[in-house]
């Protein structure tokens, strides 16, 4: 297999179960703490953000993005051609619509239902702008630091704190946002809600981009 076949593979297997991991979780919180949304976030939060350690771990040494946002910093900053960037974001796309339907069918639910949760005002938007924003720092400061055994660490600590500190409860990622249209469940955003969080999170990560750019104008070769 190709350089690129394998990329295209990790990015769609990892989204995939990044994917099953929110939704999974979300399910699972919801029926084992029927009465309390607190304790259901939690959960959900704790789940999520162990998931994405253990998948950057492993499919790093590949290609361990799994978010279109992180996929088109990366372009920007030169690390990835056109051609890889649109072929790992359609991968992502892709996997979370196979991890959302996977996740249903394993909570015996329909493979397929359309979220009814709305999720829209400033604040949510706001929220999610950053909550992006904040993602791509935690990711291209530790690599422009010279520190990439870091990432996975300090993505998965990000990302459960973010469920907290948020008010749209951090979903930071657009292909994962497509994904959660698809389950009527805790972790579900209804279609009409969808666009803003997605545009929110492009704008959060160019922001953070730009940031990145002052703060790390060049890779580091010294981590020290």
């Amino acid at each position: 297999m190709t350089l690129l076949g394998r990329r295209v593979l990790a990015e769609g297997l990892g989204t995939a179960f990044l994917v099953m991991a929110v939704v999974g979780s979300g399910i699972a919180a919801s029926r084992l703490s029927p009465h309390d949304v607190g304790l259901q976030l939690l959960e959900n939060s704790l789940v999520t953000g162990a998931a994405l350690v253990a998948l950057i771990l492993a499919l790093q040494p590949v290609s361990a993005a799994f978010n279109p946002v992180v996929t088109l910093v990366e372009r920007v900053l030169g690390m990835l051609t056109t051609r890889t960037a649109v072929a790992l974001v359609v991968a992502q796309i892709a996997g979370g619509l196979v991890g959302v339907v996977v996740a249903n069918l394993m909570f015996d639910l329909d493979p397929v239902s359309i979220a009814t949760t709305s999720r829209t005002g400033g604040g949510l938007w706001l929220g999610e702008a950053v909550a992006t924003f904040g993602l791509v720092l935690v990711i291209f400061g530790s690599l422009r630091a010279g520190r990439p055994d870091t990432v996975a660490f300090a993505v998965g600590g990000y990302i459960t704190a973010a469920y907290w500190f948020t008010s749209s409860t951090s979903f930071a990622n657009p292909a994962v946002t497509i994904a959660r249209m698809f389950s009527d469940t805790f972790a579900g955003i209804d279609p009409a809600s969808a666009p803003m969080f997605i545009a929110t999170q492009v704008l959060g990560g160019a922001l953070g981009f730009a940031f990145i750019r002052v703060m790390h104008p060049a890779p580091s070769e010294d981590p020290a």
